[in-house]
């Protein structure tokens, strides 16, 4: 796979490439990441051909911006793009939740879609980031607050689109069902689909892609090794941040039989398949060391034969009307 090759998102000016590095576990979650594991991550990527990179306060309460600040400032601008999110603003508070040991302990997210809150996000987005303009803009996880979002987030949004202080905006989440009320709603760009357009399910053919094609935008993917369970599909792996149910673990492992079948890892499947979607623009693959890097740098280049998606098609285990690789 040419990591190099670019796509447009929607109708912006912002092209991206097919692969980006995802920084949520720079931030520390599950697990602590030092400030050197994180930088070594990060220029992993870019020596590997990696140039664009998503983040979010949200990700380690704003230590995932601090390590990209930590080096992209001294790359070619030119040369990368990155996006990052709004709609929790960072203020200080004591880490209670053990499930987030691993980010700054004295500073705690508030959800806050106003159209205040979208310019205060962004401001302190580009103090950590080192970097004075944000190449996309993502209205991150309004689960509860659609109408808010809709009604403060997106005006602000596309009046800094419009005059040229960002780039591209849109939504991110992890459900498609409304994503593509998103899309039908608003002029957005893209969006951002976290473990929802995957090897292990496909729902988002119903209702968001469709959505997506009639207004001409861009879906970024994420999550597509679901939180683990496609990476090894045993008792005790991880899927959607939790523990993994029986039926999800039966199901992942019927999807590794199959790539055993033709040699092929099933990280591997998982990284390819959800590209294969012309209306898929990048991935976003998170990694917390340089082996990683190494490692999804790879899955993505390793030849898989054909057959393999017939296979999986044949036996139920993807839709029959998913694109897959040629």
């Amino acid at each position: 796979m040419d990591l190099t090759q670019r796509s447009r998102l929607g109708h912006s000016s912002v092209t991206v490439p097919r692969v980006g590095l995802g920084t949520a576990p720079l931030g520390g979650w599950p697990n602590a990441v030092s400030a050197a594991e994180a930088r070594a991550t990060i220029e992993a990527a870019w020596d590997a051909g990696i140039r664009h990179f998503d983040t979010a306060p949200f990700y380690g309460h704003g230590l995932s911006e601090q390590h990209l600040g930590a080096v992209l400032p001294a790359l070619d601008r030119s040369q990368f793009t990155i996006s990052t999110k709004v709609g929790r603003l960072l203020v200080p508070g004591t880490v209670t939740d053990p499930l987030y040991e691993g980010v700054r302990p004295d500073i705690v997210p508030q959800f806050d879609f106003s159209g205040a809150g979208v310019r205060k996000s962004l401001d302190a987005s580009r103090q950590r980031l080192g970097i004075e303009r944000i190449d996309v803009a993502l209205i991150h996880d309004p689960d509860d607050h659609h109408e808010q979002a809709l009604r403060e987030s997106y005006p602000v949004l596309a009046d800094l689109r419009a005059a040229g202080a960002i780039g591209a905006i849109g939504v991110g989440m992890n459900w498609s069902e409304p994503l593509a009320r998103f899309a039908r709603e608003a002029d957005f760009d893209c969006f951002l689909l976290a473990g929802r357009y995957t090897l292990l399910e496909q729902g988002a053919l119903d209702e968001l892609m469709p959505a997506v094609t009639e207004r001409g935008a861009s879906i970024v993917v994420g999550g597509v090794l679901n939180s683990g369970v496609l990476v090894d599909p045993r008792p005790g792996a991880t899927y959607n941040y939790a523990p993994a149910p029986d039926d999800v673990i039966a199901r992942a492992k019927a999807l590794q039989a199959v790539c055993s079948e033709y040699g092929v890892p099933l990280r591997a499947a998982a990284m390819q398949f959800p590209l294969a979607h012309p209306r898929v623009a990048c991935a976003v693959l998170g990694a917390r060391t340089p082996a990683e890097v190494a490692d999804c740098v790879a899955m993505l280049r390793l030849p898989i034969a054909s057959e393999l998606w017939v296979s999986l098609k044949e036996r139920g285990l993807v839709r029959e009307d998913a694109p897959v690789p040629a």
